[in-house]
């Protein structure tokens, strides 16, 4: 296993000029990760039993095949050799110089065998060619690949990065390598932020607005890029400093990798409106002498998505539906049930329109595959992979296995955990599996004592008592810990903790608990949110600057009536105590209308109407509403300098503005940990509301 580590990172050391870790998280990356030395005083290295599940891993897993390596350096052209992209507010964008420790010759005890190897997969850096003269693309730049498709006149740029800076490089970059040549058209393959929120560093919104460029997007995308994570978003964003680990150092111990990239870029996100959008399930179109034909796959990793095949060219690229990992059908920072057999369906699908005579096979992130076997071969193994997920679990669901035991139960057939293509990095087993119920069948397990449980912090107090208090309790985790029985050990201390959450000892042996735990896992979403969870039991909240979750483009593109949704959401019950009072709102530059009607401690509107006896009316243009969503000005100001007016009782309008909440985001995860002050202050008509920028 050994030399299969080294003889893999040698073969990516071409490319290993490589900028360093996404982002420019707080904690940042580790100075002894190349040692072997833990960033945390406090943390531990792997156990005993740790190290021996890491090397049963290693014998049981086929690191004979390598064919992924090979691909993954095939067409490989240049590397810059700047270390990191900065961001224009002038904090590292991206810097994936911080990993460059993977590309040690050695064995991480501390990271699942896997992973590493998806890991170093993931270093590749540069620009690579797909079809000779024809289709390249700039990888390890950004979470995920930008690519570029070489017309008569321009390039047709496919999703283009998260961030502005990133995007503004890639380009750069191969332009110096190919030379100077004009972006015509962008394609959005679907609506999570890291496939367009660099779209400004590409193009110019005055070239769109002209015509001079097209912008390319599957139906549904604008309301699904924006509306996926708004209501439940500030949460989403917390959660993320689990699933991403975006403040956890880049160590062997900490960050080592996003199976579908490095991390996440922490520049610019912006947003472009697409002038072109692909509506028919198969739909034709030629771009710059380019005939391409694109398959929408709504309801697969994206509420908005689709796949485009290049006839002439025999390329096939398949979007974020098949990549080099099992994506998530839950994801943890949150989101919807994705539905896995719909998944497996759409790849069938394109397996027998297109992978039929396809000779290259490209994505939004990992790395091509080549040949027509070898591309039949991986999407037959994902498209067996995502049924036998809804197949198998469902199976099990109907002969009464819960969702609180099918992540113990269910496994995917053998024949497919040899299968690289196949492994669940991005996803886990065990959290798709519990996802695939909860879709089907609720999170009820359908034992009456969890309909309505006791809180943790209401339950764990009875526990702790009748286990005789702390001290046992510790003494019990500290034997199961040192048997390696990680999982027994977090049953019982996850108590303690929410009994006691000022208790230090407690939370540091559930932390060294998480630690082991997060070693062992395969996916990285996994592993960082056990990770994360410890570092905070042990250190509090970190704090420091993250991946953007949106921006003023992002915002703008709510949608008045989404806006109008998400201060329903942000409404304080007991502030609205017995009030009643009815708006009307109208936005004549647009031709809105809408009735704001609160009652029963709860805000509520609908489109297209209004009032006759409405409390107060407000007038205000859409185009002057924006900088009130963007946080940049108050409907105060608004009003003060004409542009927004008020007929009726202002008293409704100063009562509304009382009663709406700011969410902070760094609220407690893990007892104990204390809050953090991580969200800006904003105007109470105004706040961010949007957290995704990856894949999910």
């Amino acid at each position: 296993m050994k030399r299969q580590i080294f003889l893999t990172s040698l073969l990516l050391s071409i490319s290993s000029t490589v900028v360093g870790a996404a982002g420019g998280g707080g904690v940042n990356t580790d100075p002894n990760a190349a040692l072997g030395e833990h960033f945390d005083e406090k943390g531990k290295k792997p156990s005993e039993r740790t190290l021996e599940i890491i090397e049963t891993l290693r014998k049981e897993l086929p690191f004979d095949d390598t064919r992924d390596f090979d691909e993954a350096k095939r067409g490989f052209i240049a590397a810059p050799d700047y270390k990191q992209i900065m961001a224009e507010a002038g904090n590292v964008a991206w810097d994936m110089g911080s990993y460059e420790w993977l590309l040690q010759d050695k064995n991480f005890d501390s990271i699942h065998p896997s992973l590493q190897r998806q890991a170093i997969l993931n270093m590749g850096y540069g620009l690579f060619e797909v079809i000779p003269d024809k289709i390249y693309q700039v990888r390890g730049f950004d979470l995920a690949n930008i690519s570029f498709i070489k017309g008569d006149t321009g390039w047709i740029v496919f999703d283009p990065l998260t961030a502005k800076e990133t995007a503004a490089a890639a380009l750069k970059f191969i332009n110096e390598q190919l030379g100077e040549r004009p972006v015509v058209a962008v394609v959005y393959s679907h609506s999570h932020a890291d496939h367009f929120g660099g779209v400004r560093g590409v193009v110019d919104e005055a070239d769109v607005a002209s015509g001079k460029v097209r912008i390319l997007a599957p139906v549904g995308f604008m309301d699904h890029a924006v509306s996926e994570n708004v209501y439940a978003g500030n949460a989403m964003n917390r959660r993320m400093f689990f699933q991403y680990g975006v403040l956890l150092p880049r160590s062997p111990f900490g960050h080592v990798d996003q199976s579908i990239g490095k991390n996440t870029a922490a520049g610019n996100l912006g947003l472009i409106a697409p002038t072109t959008v692909v509506s028919e399930d198969i739909e034709e179109h030629t771009i710059d002498g380019i005939k391409m034909v694109f398959q929408n796959t709504p309801g697969t990793e994206a509420p908005a998505e689709m796949n485009t095949y290049f006839p002439d060219l025999k390329a096939f690229w398949a979007a974020e539906n098949i990549t080099g990992t099992i994506h998530n059908i839950y994801t943890l920072r949150g989101a919807l049930v994705r539905d896995a057999l719909e998944w497996s369906k759409q790849i069938n699908k394109a397996l027998y329109l297109f992978g039929q005579d396809a000779e290259v096979m490209f994505a939004s992130h990992s790395w091509p595959r080549w040949g027509n076997d070898r591309i039949q071969d991986v999407m037959r193994s994902q498209r067996d992979t995502y049924a036998h997920l809804n197949n198998g679990v469902l199976h099990l669901a109907n002969q009464g296995v819960t969702i609180n035991q099918i992540h113990n139960e269910y496994a995917v057939p053998a024949s497919l955990q040899q299968a690289w293509s196949a492994r669940s990095y991005h996803g886990s087993v065990e959290h798709n599996s519990r996802a695939v119920v909860n879709r089907y069948l609720g999170y009820w397990d359908g034992n009456p004592s969890t309909l309505i449980p006791l809180s943790p912090q209401d339950s764990a107090p009875l526990y702790v008592e009748m286990m005789g208090g702390a001290e046992p309790i510790i003494a019990k985790g500290r034997e199961l810990y040192d048997a390696g029985e990680y999982k027994h050990a977090q049953e019982i201390l996850n108590k303690l903790v929410y009994a006691e959450p000022q208790n230090t000892e407690a939370k540091d042996l559930l932390a060294d608990v998480f630690e082991q735990i997060g070693y062992q896992q395969e996916s990285p979403s996994v592993r960082n949110s056990f990770l994360a969870a410890a570092y905070e039991l042990r250190n509090g909240i970190p704090q420091g600057a993250s991946p953007k979750s949106s921006g003023p483009d992002m915002i703008k593109a709510m949608s008045t009536a989404l806006w109008l949704d998400f201060l329903g959401i942000r409404l304080d019950t007991d502030k609205a105590a017995d009030r009643a009072f009815t708006i009307n709102l109208s936005l004549p530059d647009v031709g809105e209308t809408f009735v704001v009607e609160l009652s029963n401690g709860t805000l509520t509107n609908i489109e297209g109407f209004q009032t006759a006896d409405a409390d107060l009316s407000i007038e205000i243009a859409r185009s002057d509403l924006e900088p009130i969503m963007m946080g940049v000005a108050s409907f105060d100001d608004q009003i003060a300098s004409g542009k927004a007016k008020l007929d009726g009782d202002r008293q409704v309008f100063d009562d509304l503005k009382g009663m709406l909440i700011n969410f902070e985001l760094g609220f407690e995860i893990m007892p104990g940990t204390g809050a953090a002050d991580l969200s800006p202050q904003l105007n109470p008509f105004a706040q961010e509301p949007l957290a995704d920028t990856s894949g999910g």
